[in-house]
């Protein structure tokens, strides 16, 4: 099978990449050619790998020529993040509407001139809920709670899913959308996302650094690992349709937890030095845009397809430590060294 990943070369896109060719085959099928679009060029491992195929550059200008392509797979990662698009509506636009429906259209195309009907994952997000006078946003999201998005990137991917609904109705794509929650700890440096502090939170007093926290420590949240995130893609890339219910997007699994709780795993695992170095500093900015995002979800729909969230935030800040032990100090390491075996992990 031929398949593509656009913002493949992102934090994701590369995890997901990686694990799409470790294990060879989606939904039975094995991986012979791998599109990998980006705005920037994929990390060397996956550019090294002869299954790979990166085309850089802006995913607007790209997207006509995919209709020569005739994908079987897609997997739409691709977007302009939250704080960008409350700074820049335009480049949200091209970067989230503009952009996803190009690409559905190039699909169409495809299969207009004689390929088949590429299955189409949809990187949404929890973002499409939020809190409005005439629908009042539970404590836990649902799969069937109304989205009312408070945001231009929780519009775009609400207004996204409906598309990919809508192509998969006529027959054009057989689309799924996924919605995802926070994906932390990111590695690297924070970007243009209102939820990075998320991640930094815990990625920079690992690292030796100070981090700033922008938000009340009562903020609770919806978080994923990166790898239960990427499992959960795959699962619903390879689960059939009937396995998913219908065409509505559908939440990953969250681990639902407050910004304090982030703090005591990360000292329970890294020491009181390492938590001390994260500094309250209120954002104005920021407090409004989780003000309006959801506090906790619930992934029913996903829990049929065997997938279940994060145990606790220990894990996930273990996995972090793991999996990028050159950016995380000797301290906090023997540290997270000592937590594992009192535990006895």
């Amino acid at each position: 099978m031929k398949l593509l990943i656009t913002g493949g070369a992102g934090f994701v896109g590369a995890r997901l990449a990686r694990s799409v060719l470790k294990k060879g085959t989606l939904g039975g099928q094995p991986v012979e050619r791998l599109v990998i679009a980006d705005q920037f060029p994929p990390p060397g491992d996956l550019a090294a790998d002869p299954r790979v195929e990166a085309r850089t550059g802006a995913l607007l200008a790209q997207c006509a020529s995919f209709a020569a392509d005739r994908f079987d797979g897609v997997f739409h990662l691709a977007s302009a993040v939250s704080g960008e698009c409350e700074a820049d509506f335009e480049l949200g636009l091209r970067s989230n509407l503009d952009s996803t429906r190009a690409l559905l259209d190039a699909l169409r195309a495809g299969v207009a001139q004689g390929g088949k009907v590429p299955r189409f994952v949809f990187s949404s997000s929890v973002a499409v809920y939020g809190p409005e006078p005439s629908n009042p946003m539970p404590a836990l999201v649902r799969d069937d709670t109304l989205p009312t998005p408070q945001t231009s990137y929780g519009t775009h991917k609400l207004i996204c899913e409906h598309l990919v609904a809508d192509y998969t109705r006529k027959g054009f794509i057989e689309g799924r959308s996924a919605r995802l929650n926070t994906v932390t700890v990111r590695p690297g440096k924070p970007n243009g996302a209102a939820s990075s502090f998320f991640s930094g939170i815990i990625r920079e007093p690992l690292a030796g650094q100070e981090a700033i926290l922008p938000v009340d420590p009562s903020v609770t949240h919806p978080v994923a690992s990166p790898a239960s995130t990427v499992a959960g893609l795959i699962a619903v890339y390879e689960a059939t349709a009937e396995q998913l219910g219908g065409r509505a997007g559908m939440n990953l699994p969250a681990l639902n937890v407050s910004v304090s709780q982030m703090l005591d795993a990360l000292e329970a695992v890294a020491g009181k030095t390492t938590r001390a170095l994260v500094k309250p500093v209120p954002d104005a900015t920021i407090q409004r845009i989780v003000g309006g995002w959801s506090k906790g979800a619930v992934a029913a729909r996903a829990a049929k397809l065997g997938l279940e969230p994060d145990r606790a935030f220990t894990d996930i800040v273990l996995q972090y430590i793991h999996d990028n032990p050159g950016a995380v100090t000797e301290q906090a390491k023997a540290a997270a060294a000592n937590y594992e075996r009192s535990r006895g992990a």
